[in-house]
């Protein structure tokens, strides 16, 4: 359990919430865990498949305009409800309103792109730092640090929403030229000679894509929970079907989420050549086994602690998604100056 934003986590199978007074008791294994006043929460989020909550705080919640809302443990949006006093309609019409507005959108697409390119690079100064004595890479990894260094600077200047994109688009090809050297076992199975998205034509596209997938479902399941439109987006063009706003949370979290854990699954042997299948086509994809494999890792993955560096609080990789889609409300909302896209400090 956790609280972020005036938030309650909830992570534990088989609990039960419940109303006492002004406050909302969190009872687990007949035993109360938590007690915490309502006037002090926002939201309440339930990651379980067995959470039960009384009809009493529920009314209250509505009563107080206290969001609660429900997810599978995966992170799966599920159902919520919401309050009369901060419904969603105002802060979806705010929303509306700054992706209209150009100076707005670009400002918040210049942080999270800003972000993207920030965490790149602190993946590869990481592979300095953990092979740069052993590896023949490491001045081809540097020169890419520095080089998407220059494209931080060149992405604090543009000007435009277009001019924002390209550069993002040339840090992207520096950034995957280096990435088949950062795979370490079984080099030749998994070699990677750029991103190539639909269909993955080797192994490691396959995993990127898999991992980007479960990615923009989190994003998405974490704009619903807070009450934003998922398929309005500041960074990524409008386009029917398309979550452009889920897509633009998990730009920051690319390198340092999905990116991270493909290379951990390969350089760990996690998944090995036997976890594929190719088809006649050409187009490689992922055992059903070895599927079932990578969604145990990577709630694994969600699990790990860190310290948020925005708010300063510990939480885990697994709420990232959700404490931006509550900033990025804030921002809407004028809490904040600006909206605060995550960069990891390490």
């Amino acid at each position: 359990m956790k609280t972020h934003l005036n938030t309650l986590y909830i992570n534990l199978e088989g609990v039960y919430l419940h109303q006492d007074g002004a406050a909302v008791v969190v009872r687990h294994q007949n035993e109360n865990k938590l007690r915490i006043p309502l006037h002090n929460l926002e939201g309440i989020a339930c990651f379980s498949w067995d959470c039960v909550t009384s009809a009493a705080l529920m009314a209250a919640c509505h009563q107080k305009g206290v969001s609660l809302s429900f997810h599978s443990p995966q992170g799966k949006f599920l159902a919520s409800t919401h309050g009369g006093i901060s419904g969603n309609i105002l802060l979806r019409r705010e929303q509306y309103r700054q992706s209209d507005r150009a100076e707005t959108a670009l400002g918040i697409a210049k942080n999270i792109i800003l972000a993207k390119l920030a965490n790149s690079r602190n993946l590869i100064r990481r592979a300095i730092r953990d092979y740069g004595t052993e590896s023949p890479s490491t001045s081809e990894w540097e020169r890419t640090a520095q080089a998407l260094k220059l494209r931080i600077r060149e992405a604090k200047q543009s000007p435009s929403l277009d001019s924002l994109r390209g550069t993002e688009g040339e840090a992207a090809v520096r950034y995957f030229s280096q990435f088949n050297s950062l795979i370490r076992k079984n080099k030749a199975f998994f070699r990677f000679s750029g991103r190539k998205k639909r269909p993955p034509p080797d192994p490691t596209n396959a995993l990127l894509s898999f991992c980007y997938a479960l990615l923009a479902h989190d994003c998405r399941s974490a704009c619903h929970s807070v009450g934003l439109d998922p398929q309005c987006g500041f960074l990524h063009q409008d386009r029917p079907g398309r979550h452009s706003l889920a897509l633009d949370l998990m730009e920051s979290f690319r390198p340092y989420i999905a990116d991270r854990m493909v290379l951990g699954l390969i350089n760990r042997q996690q998944i090995t050549p036997q976890d594929f299948s190719i088809r006649e086509n050409g187009v490689c994809e992922i055992k059903e086994k070895s599927r079932k494999k990578i969604l145990i890792a990577w709630q694994e993955r969600k699990k790990d602690p860190l310290t948020h560096p925005f708010l300063q609080e510990k939480t885990t990789v697994g709420l990232l998604p959700h404490l931006e889609a509550k900033l990025l409300a804030k921002y809407l909302r004028q809490g904040l100056e600006a909206f605060p896209a995550f960069i990891n400090p390490s």
